[in-house]
């Protein structure tokens, strides 16, 4: 399954993407907004947007990007925990 996170802590770029694969995901993690985003994105199976650590232009962009069988989880916390019940609900 490949995963988007949009948003999040910038140290803990490494251990989002750790948690992901132990859950047997592909990880790509945007912190802060970069050109060429769009690209980058690609169609994941799964979108998950940090909320409270993201701008609303880069949630407008990432979600006009998404595809149509993208599945978008918005969470307010962009905790290691936080992360771990969306990767357990969706991967399960």
């Amino acid at each position: 399954m490949n995963v988007v996170i949009i948003g999040g802590n910038e140290c803990m770029e490494r251990q989002y993407c750790d948690l992901c694969t132990k859950h047997g995901c592909k990880a790509k993690v945007f912190c802060k907004f970069k050109n060429g985003m769009r690209d980058r994105i690609g169609k994941p199976d799964l979108m998950i947007l940090f909320t409270h650590t993201v701008s609303h232009k880069m949630v407008q962009y990432a979600l006009n990007s998404a595809g149509e069988d993208t599945c978008v989880v918005r969470s307010h916390t962009s905790s290691m925990s936080s992360l771990k019940g969306i990767l357990a609900e969706h991967t399960a």
